[in-house]
């Protein structure tokens, strides 16, 4: 099991509590984006969610529990998405994609906001909790694309070796990360101009 605090969700929840849980979650998220992680209160919580913040605290006793099982769902999402990549995967298109959703959130959309992945990792510089739990993720995620770019294409993968499916893991990490942080920052940017930017260099990360 998990080092990680866990609240009620370790018992199995019947499907009215799972839907209050992701209400909680979903509230919280979008507080913590307005206000700010340490600025947003349960009190704010609970009103986004429409529900007593008492009950709130039946499923998560603090703002750190919601944050660990906001990155426990979120990495749950990307491990998804990155089991349904394959070799004909277009990768310039699905991050031009990916950064369109980031500049442009919607209170439902599927993946994390961007301006929620930095203040998640900021929160990971004073709680040990918080990094411990994006620590697992990276390696969650990394050890997962890993495996498919060494994957033979015959089986939807690269077909790279070990030694460099490992190497582009990190680049590939590390650009999806910055993209996320240039999201927040630029949300205009020009995606024609990303996505030009992005071909001259996405052949090259593909290739053996």
């Amino acid at each position: 099991m998990s080092k990680h605090e866990k609240s009620i969700e370790e018992a199995p929840l019947s499907r009215r509590a799972r839907e209050q849980r992701e209400r909680i979650l979903s509230a919280a998220q979008q507080c913590f984006v307005k206000y700010g992680f340490h600025a947003a209160s349960m009190a704010n919580i609970a009103e986004a969610a429409e529900m007593s913040a008492g009950l709130i605290y039946r499923y998560f006793p603090n703002k750190s529990a919601i944050v660990l099982a906001i990155i426990e769902q979120q990495t749950e999402i990307e491990l998804e998405d990155i089991r349904a990549l394959s070799a004909s995967t277009d990768f310039t298109e699905a991050l031009v994609e990916a950064f369109a959703i980031w500049s442009k959130p919607t209170p439902d959309m599927r993946m994390m906001n961007a301006a929620l992945f930095l203040e998640t990792s900021a929160e990971a510089t004073r709680d040990p909790q918080v990094a411990e739990a994006i620590q697992h993720a990276d390696d969650l995620c990394f050890a997962e694309f890993r495996a498919w770019l060494a994957r033979p294409r015959e089986q939807g993968g690269v077909g790279m070796t070990a030694a460099l499916s490992e190497r582009r893991s990190l680049v590939f990490l590390c650009m999806i990360e910055g993209l996320a942080v240039r999201a927040a920052r630029d949300p205009s940017m020009d995606l024609d101009l990303l996505r030009g930017a992005l071909a001259e260099v996405m052949p090259r990360l593909i290739e053996e």
